[in-house]
């Protein structure tokens, strides 16, 4: 069991176990609470908003760069619903969690990727029927 400090200045007993606080460097950064745990939440809470931020805007580019004036393009990124929303989290959770996860969800969307172009060029070619079709 821990001994605890006497009530008195400089002859109290330290406790057992206790780690002493480093001294403060005139370096060091000045946070805006003294309690760790809240300067981690707001941390947390700046860098979500401005990721978030910064992912809006460079969607809303891209669609802008690519699909000037198209309203369907728009809406995909205005419009985005609940599904959509938690499916694209779950797979940035399963890519930031391990390098399979990171494998698994590069290797789905580089399928799409490639399903998508297939999809388009047989339809500017006009689709002839394989053999054994009619």
């Amino acid at each position: 069991m821990a001994r605890k400090r006497a009530k008195g200045g400089k002859g109290a007993a330290p406790v057992e176990g206790a780690a002493e606080t480093p001294p403060a460097s005139k370096s060091c950064l000045k946070l805006p609470s003294p309690e760790a745990a809240t300067n981690l939440v707001i941390a947390d809470v700046v860098l979500r908003a401005a990721g978030g931020l910064l992912r809006d805007r460079l969607e809303k580019g891209l669609i802008n760069r690519h699909h000037h004036d198209d309203p369907k393009a728009h809406r995909l990124v205005d419009k985005r619903g609940v599904g959509t929303s938690a499916m694209l989290w779950a797979a940035s959770h399963l890519a930031r969690r391990s390098p399979v996860g990171l494998a698994v969800v590069v290797g789905g969307l580089a399928a799409k990727v490639f399903y998508d172009r297939g999809k388009r060029l047989e339809s500017k070619r006009g689709r002839t029927p394989r053999k054994g079709e009619s």
